[in-house]
């Protein structure tokens, strides 16, 4: 039996309603301020913190040369001056830290993007943010042959420029839907191009050294490189916390973010440079690590089923993702030196395809 116009109508604009979620949970107030505690979002983080703290036991205690969870405690207090203290707080915590803030910083970064865009493809990685530090990256390393704060700058530099080409091209068309994809896929490959330019401009050494830090690795990474990405997010990650709420608000619409006070131009502005920051210097640190920022947070929501951006979890989880991702390229490969990068590419190119057929089958819907 065919249904009448009016009765297409009402279906085609009940799936345009965007019906309230009904928000649960527990209210903590402390003085002027409260925080909403949801039962599943709180176990969820508290098993991701166990799983954390799990495989950094592993990636301390493992590897070529084994060591008791006891001989890794007194290194880390400093009552060992062996070989335990040099393995320990030379070689593997400095690497180990790394991985873990540089996979929070990603998550955020990519969080984030996401919700101000609407789009679950909406990740530095896909939008090209990422290519457009390694790019500011490689001027400095090779044209430049410039330190870990200068390598670090250009990043920056690169990712902001970025940014801002992708917002002149969709100027006027706001920062939602398939035409931002689009553009960043073609400001990705662009960029691409250009990396690949300056490896041909560089010397045979300098070329192999660009080369295997576009992959993404970490390999060889000390104390500098663990300071300079803490310090980052340390700066970074506590204004983004603050800013999720609002964060939310925005997830709403403009209209009724702007109706709760909040204001919806410079909250986007303010989230989209930590957004660009976090990404950069995460480059810097490790060269491109893909697909962290694209499958931690979509992972976050899904597992705590919250309705704000669930920032938290999303870092937690992208460290535990980088961390064994890189336990894995460490132990299961020995002794061959497998990037890092290798191993995030290729879970995540797997899940960009499943994510790809959910989102195609989603606008057929």
């Amino acid at each position: 039996m065919s249904t009448t116009r009016a009765e297409r109508t009402a279906k085609t604009a009940g799936r345009r309603i965007h019906r309230p979620r009904v928000i649960t949970g527990t209210v903590l107030r402390t003085g002027g301020a409260s925080v909403r505690l949801q039962g599943r979002a709180v176990a969820v983080t508290a098993a991701l913190l166990t799983a954390l703290v799990a495989v950094m036991l592993v990636s301390l205690t493992t590897g070529d040369y084994e060591l008791s969870v006891t001989e890794v405690v007194r290194a880390l207090a400093g009552r060992d001056t062996g070989g335990a203290d040099f393995i320990v707080n030379t070689l593997r915590l400095p690497r180990l830290l790394t991985a873990l803030a540089v996979g929070a910083a990603l998550a955020v970064s990519g969080a984030l993007l996401t919700s101000l865009t609407g789009n679950a493809l909406g990740s530095p990685d896909i939008i090209g943010f990422t290519n457009g530090s390694a790019v500011g990256a490689l001027v400095v390393i090779i044209l430049m042959h410039g330190s870990m704060t200068q390598i670090a700058t250009g990043a920056l530099i690169g990712g902001l420029a970025t940014a801002a080409a992708v917002h002149l091209l969709m100027l006027g068309r706001g920062l939602h839907g398939f035409r931002l994809i689009v553009t960043g896929i073609g400001v990705s490959a662009l960029l691409l191009a250009v990396n690949s330019y300056l490896i041909t401009r560089a010397t045979f050494q300098e070329a192999l050294e660009a080369q295997a830090w576009l992959i993404g690795s970490l390999s060889n990474r000390g104390w500098i490189h663990a300071n300079a990405i803490l310090l980052a997010c340390a700066v970074l990650l506590p204004p983004a916390f603050l800013l999720s709420r609002r964060l939310s608000m925005v997830e709403m619409g403009d209209l009724t973010a702007t109706a709760l006070g909040v204001n919806v131009t410079r909250t986007r502005a303010t989230l989209l440079v930590i957004s660009v920051a976090l990404a950069a210097f995460a480059t810097a640190v490790t060269g491109p690590i893909w697909f962290i920022a694209l499958a931690a947070p979509q992972l976050a929501r899904r597992l705590t089923r919250t309705a704000g951006p669930a920032l938290l979890p999303a870092a937690l989880l992208g460290a535990l993702l980088l961390a064994v991702s890189d336990l894995a390229a460490q132990r299961l490969f020995a002794p061959a030196l497998l990037p890092v990068g290798t191993a995030t590419g290729t879970i995540g190119g797997l899940y960009l395809i499943w994510l790809l057929i959910t989102e195609s089958r989603k606008s057929r819907a």
